[in-house]
């Protein structure tokens, strides 16, 4: 093919062997019409049209002006191309055909428009020096400044439209046909959509502050992910319609909210919204009403802090959208620091994450105690391998009912700092073993507290529970017993005790999510005990904060408790439960109420009952603590009935200790006239 174009010499056989070499190029390395998509990319498809708007402009110009004085065709060819040319290497060197216009922002408006303005003083020059210097007529200064101004407003004009094409072309409206087609047009050719576009989900991001716009950019930038953010929507009505990154935002509940969302083709929403707000809540059930999946991004905190957020399906944790309590506080962080710890109960749910979160705070030395090996075997392993040799840890297998182990504990490690979380704590199976709730929940605690005295303890502090208000099972009368004795204790001022109380724990050993997800893996049923029970909920790391914090502040004898929100109905919890599973077909069985069970736990928060803290979540019960001498009375009450090895008279023992036990019976009687039940939050 070479030999073709060298021999033939005459100008109709150039011209044929170029076309014979461009076809053979095209047929060896692929169709004509991708050369021609590869000849012209965006970039010299922006030349081309820039071209032809400066020629627009030129018409234009002479158009409004009707005349050309004084000048030949080829002046106004040569004043004309230098214009051209001028525009262009402003533009070029610039960095404007280097841009991606389709996420074009007003910083990108603002450097055409500097550029051009380059253009128009450079081009004024040339045309009052050079050209009387070359012998050229040259345009008036009024049609140069005409001209370039046409030029430029159509060039922001065309970058405008080219925008605006792949701004809605996404839309399955006729309107986002016709961008579609304008761009396939004009672009000679190009998909709206990029390679491998076709096939990504497209979604919706609620919240257009600084984490969904970070989602946003993340999934823009990254060519891996099977998402594309289509549009955004945020509660702030100052933010509706503005676009970030080229991505439009729209007020987060509006009449055609499900339209827009249809139109823009979402298949899932992205809450990117901190979970602590009653707008999160409102704005996830309205959400879910529309036909799109709903997934949530990790909003950073405190606990997540230097951890790689994660986009994930909704958990029924993430339903309760309150704001949960994060230890970002100096004092509470430098309370725990250089400080002995010794944590009870150190191998269970509330234990284990009181060891994680004291982990952080670089204490001296943190002692985990627990009777059961397994559990203090995992946290044990789990800490050594994220911490090493930068955390003093030590584990001791013990019970708290053995006094005698407990104090070789306290006389090798000398603890500042005593955290009791060990106790026995299943209701059903404590009013069946009232007797040994007594003694691990209620001595076990005096065995600590004695303990903590003789061994110069400098503060005791005391995990207890919401059921301890006016209890109605063994296992809140026992925790209502030990908070006796902690606050006793205080008022001898040896040691410095507090006691804090919180509700149901989410995750928890024993609690009723874990139970769900078991029975909803299984395919059915869901077991709960009655429709009208409701609870206070709260997560592990919440419960551990919330001690950690409360023994920080605590000044001594304090019963701190939690704002909790409004209680969820169980029933509530197991329906979203399984929605959020996508189970089909699970029922829901009540089994009815347990030994000791009532339909709610009393209301935490009364805020005329309470004092407030530095926390605004906090609270400090106003109790007056009862002597030392009548807790001693009390207990020995209560060991007496221990000794007597009977469990109906050990929870008779329990009942006139505790002027507030209540039988379930009496309580549940009257339950649907109270306050906490008519408050219920449903999810």
């Amino acid at each position: 093919m070479l030999e073709i174009v060298a021999v033939n010499s005459q100008p109709m056989s150039r011209v044929k062997s170029l076309f014979l070499l461009i076809f053979y190029y095209c047929g060896e390395r692929g169709s004509v019409v991708e050369k021609i998509k590869k000849l012209f990319n965006i970039k010299w498809t922006l030349v081309l049209y820039d071209a032809i708007l400066y020629l627009a402009s030129f018409i234009l110009m002479f158009v409004l002006n009707k005349s050309i004085k004084n000048m030949q065709l080829i002046d106004v060819f040569i004043n004309s191309c230098v214009g051209f040319l001028i525009v262009f290497l402003c533009r070029f060197f610039g960095r404007i055909y280097n841009q991606i216009w389709r996420y074009g922002g007003i910083q990108c408006y603002i450097r055409l428009l500097c550029t051009d303005m380059l253009g128009m003083v450079l081009y004024l020059g040339f045309e009052c020096g050079l050209c009387n210097l070359l012998g050229f007529h040259r345009f008036t200064i009024s049609k140069i400044i005409a001209m370039m101004s046409f030029n430029t407003l159509l060039a922001l004009g065309m970058r405008m439209c080219y925008r605006y094409c792949f701004k809605y072309g996404n839309e399955l409206s006729a309107k986002g046909k016709l961008m579609r087609l304008l761009i396939r047009i004009f672009a000679f050719g190009m998909s709206i959509r990029k390679d491998g576009e076709a096939h990504k989900i497209y979604v919706a991001i609620v919240g257009a502050g600084n984490v969904g716009v970070s989602l946003a950019e993340e999934l823009l930038n990254n060519k891996n992910t099977s998402y594309t953010p289509v549009c955004f929507f945020d509660t702030n009505k100052d933010k509706a319609g503005r676009d970030i990154y080229g991505i439009p935002v729209f007020q987060a509940k509006l009449n055609n909210t499900f339209d827009i969302l249809k139109d823009y083709g979402v298949k899932e929403i992205i809450f990117a919204l901190p979970p602590s707000t009653e707008n999160t809540a409102e704005l996830y059930d309205y959400y879910k009403k529309s036909n799109c999946k709903i997934k949530i991004y990790d909003y950073p905190s405190f606990q997540t802090a230097g951890k790689k957020r994660q986009l994930r399906e909704f958990e029924i944790e993430d339903l309760l959208f309150r704001k949960p309590i994060e230890i970002s506080d100096e004092k509470t962080l430098g309370y725990y620091a250089n400080k002995v710890v010794l944590i009870t109960g150190g191998g269970g749910s509330i234990g284990s994450e009181l060891c994680r979160q004291l982990a952080k705070m670089s204490p001296k030395q943190i002692i985990i105690l627990d009777i059961y090996e397994n559990g203090v075997y995992d946290v044990q392993q789990e800490l050594k391998f994220k911490y090493g040799n930068k955390l003093d840890l030590e584990v001791e297998i013990a019970s708290i009912t053995d006094k005698d182990a407990m104090s070789v504990v306290f006389e090798k490690y000398h603890p500042d700092i005593v955290i009791n979380a060990a106790a026995h704590k299943h209701v059903p199976l404590m009013e069946h073993n009232c007797v040994e709730a007594i003694k691990n929940n209620v001595f076990g605690t005096e065995n600590v507290l004695e303990l903590c005295e003789e061994y110069g303890v400098d503060r005791f502090m005391m995990v207890s529970t919401d059921k301890a208000v006016n209890p109605t099972n063994v296992m809140g009368a026992t925790k209502r017993m030990c908070e006796m004795i902690a606050q006793s204790y205080a008022t001898r001022g040896k040691v410095k005790c507090s006691c804090t109380r919180f509700g149901n724990v989410l995750g928890s050993a024993g609690s009723v999510i874990p139970l769900f997800k078991r029975q909803i893996a299984a395919g059915g049923p869901v077991t709960l005990t009655d429709k009208r029970i409701i609870r206070y909920f709260m997560t592990i790391p919440e419960a551990s904060q919330l001690v950690l914090q409360s023994g920080a502040i605590a000044k001594n004898g304090e019963i701190f408790v939690l704002d909790m929100g409004q209680p969820i109905k169980i029933y509530d919890l197991a329906k979203n439960m399984i929605k959020l599973s996508a189970a089909q077909n699970i029922e829901i069985i009540e089994t009815g109420l347990r030994p000791g069970e009532k339909l709610y736990e009393e209301l935490l928060v009364r805020t005329d009952e309470l004092d407030t803290t530095e926390n605004d979540l906090i609270f400090v019960e106003k109790e007056k603590p009862i002597s030392y001498d009548e807790v001693e009375q009390k207990l020995s009450v209560l060991k007496n009935a221990v000794n007597s090895k009977n469990n109906d008279l050990a929870r008779e023992a329990l009942r006139c200790v505790i002027p507030t036990f209540k039988s379930p019976e009496e309580v549940n009687k009257n339950a649907e006239e109270s306050m906490e039940m008519n408050i219920v939050k449903t999810i």
